[in-house]
């Protein structure tokens, strides 16, 4: 398999080890103030390789607005999104809707690229989603992990996962130009975050003259900050930096559906984090789900 594929399912597996780590600081703090802070923490790291690393690619001004795009709408708004998923249906089951980034990428590299969508392909998006709505369906058992309950309203943290998969295809399908184009990986990464972070900024301080207090109070406890440090480190150093090297020489869809594997990789670390056997409904969804993305990717 070319090194680029290894790099996104890399990515796959730096994101699956973020959703075992997340979920109680994000339910302490709220999915933005968890976000803000590991982007500062995301920042100073991937500021710290670009300088003391001579770039293999520069960024011009047309780069750099594609990749804050990419980053506002796949970082800012997929993250964010998918993070409040993790708080409301538990790491498992948003990690399952999240993986429909790959159908959507691939329908969107149809639509937009002009890339032809085979009958194989198409059936794989089928059982992609057939696997996910299995792997996500039922209720968790009465003594569940705490990492396997859902909070609030059911509906709603499915709605946030999908947006979430969709920003996180829309950033992808934006970037990949510019990283065919040879920019380097981690300025580009650190563009896209720091984008991002400006985001964060500007709309918490509009929540701070708004009034809007949310769990602002909620203390930064080392509970809270050590998650937010692994994920800045593994998730948005790692993983993101893992994807844009894997868009530079491969297809949009194709490095979708490897880093959306997560779901698979996240059900035996969840059984070691929490010592509770996934279900057998989990293990065929991500079996089927498996099943459709390699369809899609060998289309």
């Amino acid at each position: 398999m070319p090194l680029h594929e290894l790099a996104a399912l890399g990515a796959a597996a730096c994101w699956a080890f973020t959703g075992t780590v997340v979920t109680d600081a994000v339910r302490a703090i709220g999915p933005f103030r968890f976000n803000l802070l590991r982007h500062i923490f995301a920042i100073v790291l991937l500021s710290a390789i670009v300088v003391f690393r001579t770039p293999s690619g520069l960024l011009d001004i047309d780069a750099g607005l594609v990749l804050i795009l990419s980053g506002v709408i796949g970082i800012f708004i997929g993250d964010t999104l998918n993070f409040a998923a993790v708080g409301r249906l538990g790491a498992r089951r948003a990690g399952a809707i999240f993986a429909l980034n790959a159908p959507m990428a691939a329908i969107l590299g149809w639509a937009v690229l002009g890339e032809e969508l085979s009958l194989q392909a198409s059936i794989g998006v089928a059982l992609t989603a057939a696997g996910v709505a299995i792997a996500i369906a039922g209720r968790p058992r009465a003594n569940a992990h705490r990492f396997e309950q859902t909070e609030g309203i059911v509906i709603t943290g499915i709605l946030f996962g999908l947006g979430a998969a969709l920003g996180q295809a829309v950033g992808a399908l934006i970037a990949r130009p510019v990283m065919e184009a040879g920019v380097d990986p981690y300025a580009a990464s650190l563009m896209r975050v720091a984008a991002s972070g400006l985001c964060f900024g500007a709309l918490g301080s509009l929540m701070m003259v708004g009034g809007f207090n949310g769990r602002q109070n909620a203390k930064l406890t080392a509970a809270v900050v050590l998650p937010a440090l692994a994920t800045a480190v593994i998730g948005l150093g790692l993983g993101m930096t893992l994807v844009l090297y894997a868009l530079v020489g491969g297809k949009v869809g194709i490095v979708s559906t490897l880093s959306a594997t997560s779901p698979v990789l996240i059900l035996p670390m969840l059984w070691l984090r929490t010592g509770q056997r996934p279900t057998a409904a989990s293990w065929l969804g991500a079996a089927i789900a498996c099943t459709g993305m390699a369809l899609i990717f060998l289309r």
